[in-house]
């Protein structure tokens, strides 16, 4: 019984030390968010755009810019990302999206949206009006539905 003991107690100090570097860490990707926020904020404008495709892919395999890729987190450099590809204007760009604002974005529809640089941050407005969001399958129904 005494070796049970040490055992649960050097798994509950680890588990403790990794707890509080979580909490330290997260407050410190707060801190970094909301020093970048008003920059964000300020660089918003209102384009109006037709969304040619969308798909979710690797920040690398979408055609961003080098720079792009060299700045993001090497985190999130292998998830896939919701990616738009858009008619803004004369130009064709392919530009990053929330991940609300993709699931409600229509296809070949134009539409008035919020852009910050290359991030769609918010859907204003499409012809016809706004779509509802497609509601999220559970995990019980993709399962029950994958063979049929």
């Amino acid at each position: 019984m005494h070796t049970l003991t040490t055992v649960l107690l050097v798994i509950l100090a680890v588990l403790v030390v990794i707890l509080v570097a979580l909490y330290f860490y997260g407050r410190k990707m707060q801190e970094r968010q909301s020093a970048q926020q008003p920059a964000f904020e300020a660089a918003k404008q209102t384009i109006s755009m037709l969304v040619i495709d969308k798909k979710k892919m690797r920040i690398t395999e979408a055609g961003f810019p080098k720079m792009v890729a060299d700045q993001t987190p090497w985190y999130i450099r292998w998830m896939k990302v919701p990616v738009v590809k858009a008619k803004i204007g004369p130009r064709v760009m392919t530009l990053m999206a929330d991940e609300n604002v993709f699931r409600v974005l229509p296809l070949k529809q134009e539409c008035k949206v919020i852009v910050s640089g290359i991030y769609i941050a918010e859907l204003k407005s499409v012809r016809g009006g706004v779509p509802a969001a497609p509601k999220k399958r559970s995990l019980v129904d993709r399962i029950l539905r994958r063979n049929k």
